[in-house]
């Protein structure tokens, strides 16, 4: 008996993995002569279903898919129907989660609808993914002169205003404040000068995804990943523990320009002030 047990148990296995592979087999032809038709709505469904029973594929399939994708996003997105073509990303993405291509086609379709912080991600991811993509590092810096506000650029070209930051933050880290926020960070320069200050404890808070993710980039570049925390938030969204452990001893700052109003520094640093800076004894 155990052995008539085995035998069917095999068999079994067998005529599901035989019914798989005819699936998969139809499923891939369905998909050609929907391509064919141009209904690549359909065609994408069915790649859908191979590449969930047939993981194996990937490689094999991945530029039809790819190609399949775009064409039945265009649809959709004629059709205004935007959460379904999201949805199609979506599933692409949990596929191909490290596609550069896929990730630029959606940064271009945000882009297009007005989400660019968010676009501007997906640029960054795709150029992350592969750095001779053109296409994605011309849109990353596209959307990035959206963004990036100009005073960025002239502030860290301000030699004697950064000079100033730099030696003021010294001397707080020097007399005792050895954990620091900073809120805002933008590129991350405050944050640096107050690890190279001795500071113990940096934490930079910015709220733009894409300030954040240049700021990523700028402290990697100068090997400070590890020492600085980067936070992708609101200030006022700050929580103790869940965000930093413990209240910090100085909070620092560089939203002054002439929309200081604009920026919301006098809420953002009044909330730091009772919420998140040691009170004096």
């Amino acid at each position: 008996m155990p052995n008539s047990n085995s035998k069917f148990h095999c068999n079994n296995r067998g005529g599901r993995e035989a019914g798989r592979r005819e699936l998969v087999s139809r499923s891939l032809q369905s998909a050609q002569h929907c391509l064919e038709d141009q209904d690549f709505g359909t065609a994408y469904a069915h790649y859908l279903l191979v590449l969930n029973l047939a993981p194996e594929l990937k490689a094999s399939v991945k530029e039809t898919f790819q190609f399949t994708l775009f064409k039945w996003a265009e649809e959709l997105d004629s059709l205004a129907r935007i959460q379904d073509l999201f949805n199609c990303y979506e599933q692409a993405l949990e596929l191909y989660p490290n596609d550069e291509v896929i990730c630029n086609s959606m940064g271009e379709h945000l882009f297009r609808m007005g989400f660019r912080d968010e676009a501007a991600g997906y640029f960054h991811k795709a150029v992350k993914l592969n750095p001779d993509f053109a296409d994605a590092k011309e849109n990353f810096y596209r959307v990035a002169n959206w963004l990036v506000e100009r005073w960025h650029f002239i502030m860290l070209n301000d030699t004697k205003r950064n000079l100033t930051y730099q030696r003021a933050i010294e001397n707080a880290v020097r007399s005792g404040c050895k954990s620091v926020l900073d809120i805002g960070t933008g590129t991350g320069i405050l944050s640096m000068f107050a690890k190279k200050a001795g500071a113990s404890f940096v934490y930079a808070c910015e709220l733009s995804k894409t300030m954040y993710e240049l700021a990523r980039d700028v402290v990697a570049a100068n090997n400070m990943e590890k020492e600085i925390e980067l936070l992708h938030l609101k200030s006022l969204d700050l929580e103790i523990p869940k965000h930093i452990p413990e209240r910090v001893s100085l909070v620092v700052t560089e939203t002054v320009d002439a929309g200081l109003f604009g920026e919301g520094i006098v809420e953002s640093l009044i909330h730091a002030w009772e919420h998140l800076l040691l009170q004096p004894k």
